[in-house]
């Protein structure tokens, strides 16, 4: 048994993952399962933080309180030195993240039966895109967070690294790979040399011939799906009587899962009435108003990530907003799914792009595309990655444990 274990903190879930010879690598977290949603809800009533599933569940409930999601979206920001109300009191970002990460590595113990003092940590290619020390700042806070939680010997891998291991352990000869895995914030690229023999060696780096990304994931296709569907509803695009738009930021926050809760202060609330005092139509701006007053912005963003997911199996879904003014029903296309993203499918394609021009390796020789992450599941991704590599076999992975399973091979590796 390893004496290390692999740690998975995911934009949207977690997972951790300790190697054991004959046995699953991921271990159980929640409800027997191997994933802990990366949620926090603040229970007001009973003075009592929930994690994971539960955290959604009292949320939904309509339990008062305060529900935190999308954790890691603000590692390498402004955001990570400042803080947040939780149940009358200041609550910093650093401690907050600090709660989630004491919480995943007591339950991973109480799976496993151990304590675990040495970690190998995952990390996206770039947390911030195009700022090194942002990024350099996001990695050293992630390393003190895990420190102040008991983990003495950390390493960092990167993600579609991860991932790579854990496909290398399922095939018996040697393949050139390039590994997708499009997560809940980012969406990660390697292209990398695997095989059994080399699957024994620590250091890998000769086998990396390239790694890039990109700083879009699924949060981001919930937060465009959202734009362009859910907020006409509540008033974006809308005028005032001057012939003005009302502001846009407002629905810029409730469609971003990590500043929801921007939409509850009491400043945004004494703004959106006179907002509806100056609207040239109050009807859907009301609608606005009555759902911040509800606090049920989270439950909409969890609604508009529901029907992202459902149409990765439909071209037509039906979304009953019942608590939304008017109870309406959105209906959502995979065509009207695919425009409002295709800003952010683009993007992702040239950093594919890139990074097979930097590899200086012919398309035709890669064999496999092996395709991860919480986000993969969505067919315009999928059809436009594979369009790049039209010769290579696609291999789907475990969309949220691939890369758990492999820090735990590499902390094996790394730390014995």
């Amino acid at each position: 048994m390893a004496n290390a274990c692999g740690v998975d903190f995911g934009t949207s879930n977690s997972t951790v993952g300790w190697s054991r010879p004959g046995c699953a690598p991921l271990l159980a977290l929640e409800d027997g399962k191997p994933t802990l949603p990366s949620a926090v809800f603040f229970n007001a009533d009973e003075n009592t933080a929930y994690f994971g599933r539960a955290a959604l569940a009292n949320y939904l409930a309509g339990n008062e309180g305060r529900l935190m999601r999308s954790l890691k979206s603000l590692l390498g920001t402004a955001l990570i030195d400042g803080q947040t109300e939780v149940m009358g009191h200041a609550l910093p970002f650093r401690s907050l993240l600090a709660q989630f990460h004491a919480e995943l590595k007591r339950r991973a113990e109480q799976a496993a039966g151990r304590s675990f003092d040495s970690a190998v940590i995952g990390r996206p290619v770039h947390f911030i895109d195009g700022d090194a020390a942002a990024d350099r700042l996001a990695e050293d806070t992630l390393a003190e967070i895990a420190h102040s939680v008991g983990f003495r010997h950390i390493d960092f891998q990167y993600e579609p690294i991860a991932a790579a291991f854990d496909y290398e352990s399922t095939i018996g000869a040697e393949e050139l790979v390039l590994v997708a895995d499009i997560g809940g914030g980012t969406s990660d690229f390697s292209l990398v040399r695997l095989s059994p023999a080399r699957a024994a060696a620590v250091e890998r780096r000769d086998d990396i011939l390239a790694a890039s990304g990109v700083h879009i994931g699924g949060t981001d296709f919930d937060k465009y799906l959202s734009l362009s569907a859910a907020m006409p509803l509540l008033g974006m695009g809308s005028h005032l009587k001057n012939g003005s738009e009302v502001p846009s930021s407002y629905f810029f926050n409730l469609a971003t899962w990590h500043t929801i809760n921007l939409a509850y202060t009491q400043r945004t609330w004494t703004q959106l009435q006179g907002v509806l005092q100056d609207a040239a139509r109050r009807e859907e701006l009301e609608r606005l108003l009555d759902l911040v007053r509800q606090r049920a912005g989270h439950w909409l963003a969890i609604r508009i990530e529901e029907g992202k997911i459902a149409l990765s199996d439909a071209q037509q879904v039906a979304l009953p907003l019942e608590r939304l003014a008017g109870a309406p029903t959105l209906q959502l296309s995979q065509a009207g799914f695919n425009q409002a993203v295709d800003h952010l499918v683009g993007r992702i394609e040239d950093t594919v792009t890139g990074l097979l021009q930097d590899a200086g390796i012919d398309r035709a020789a890669v064999d496999t595309v092996f395709i991860t992450g919480g986000a993969s599941g969505m067919p315009v991704l999928r059809e436009r990655i594979g369009a790049l590599l039209p010769a290579a076999r696609r291999v789907e992975g475990d969309l949220f444990g691939s890369i758990g399973a492999g820090l735990a091979l590499d902390a094996a590796r790394k730390f014995g």
